[in-house]
């Protein structure tokens, strides 16, 4: 199996001190991937990671380029970070790197996207994969509006199709969950929800999966790492196989 590529889940931490007139800052680069990453290590699976900061100038170009991966999982990553190049920030015409995602799936390909404050359409609307090409062959449709849920209490997920081969060997019941981007299903028969969470009446799509040309896509609404998976699921003996099992059937990987 070819490795992965992980485009995200990188964010810069700056802090400030005062003591009375005197101040100082830090800053420090943090990695919410590293548990998934360990995941998928311990299943056998390559992870290339290109963090947010690092898409404008190393996200592939090509859809050649792009076929160095058995998957793409965007995570955490918003649209202008893969739009932006050096190119069109100079006012040169480029690539479109959503679209090039499209066509690469429709080709073969396996795209998850995985939930966080800047996915799909994010806490506050800054993610803007609402009405993109990367939007047009998941299988949920994003909210033109933010769409970012706290649930501090936990949601706990329904889990629908356990014969599906992304839940082969998990149970039915799973730890809970602390937030979630709220989705709508996309209403197709290509396209299929595995899992969700109930919230003030209404099923949010957690896990959800689609046939798309001759590639696979998935959606996973919640984080791949804290703070949205709670504590109790990233230690659950499941978490591993989830991980990989998502990965492997966006692959096309048995």
């Amino acid at each position: 199996m070819k490795p992965v590529l992980l485009a995200g889940e990188t964010f810069l931490v700056t802090s400030t001190v005062a003591k009375g007139y005197d101040v100082g800052s830090s800053a420090s680069i943090s990695n919410g991937a590293t548990r998934f990453i360990e995941a998928l290590d311990g299943q056998g699976i390559a992870v290339t990671q290109i963090g947010g900061e690092r898409c404008e100038t190393e996200f592939p170009r090509t859809v050649a380029a792009l076929q160095a991966f058995s998957a793409v999982v965007l995570s955490d990553v918003g649209a202008l970070s893969l739009l932006l190049t050096p190119e069109t920030r100079q006012g040169h015409p480029g690539v479109n790197r959503l679209d090039l995602l499209r066509q690469w799936v429709e080709d073969g390909g396996g795209l998850m996207m995985a939930g966080g404050y800047t996915s799909f359409q994010g806490m506050d609307g800054m993610a803007r994969f609402h009405d993109t090409p990367v939007e047009e062959c998941l299988p949920v449709e994003c909210a033109p509006y933010p769409d970012g849920l706290e649930a501090p209490e936990g949601l706990t997920a329904d889990v629908r199709d356990t014969r599906h081969p992304i839940l082969a060997g998990l149970p039915r019941d799973w730890p809970p969950v602390l937030g979630m981007n709220k989705v709508t299903a996309r209403l197709a028969t290509d396209s299929e929800v595995l899992a969700a969470c109930a919230y003030r009446g209404k099923r949010h799509p957690l896990l959800a999966v689609r046939r798309y040309g001759r590639g696979r896509t998935l959606a996973w609404t919640t984080d791949i790492g804290p703070h949205w998976l709670s504590r109790p699921f990233l230690e659950w003996s499941g978490y591993d196989t989830l991980m990989a099992n998502m990965v492997r059937w966006v692959a096309q990987v048995s």
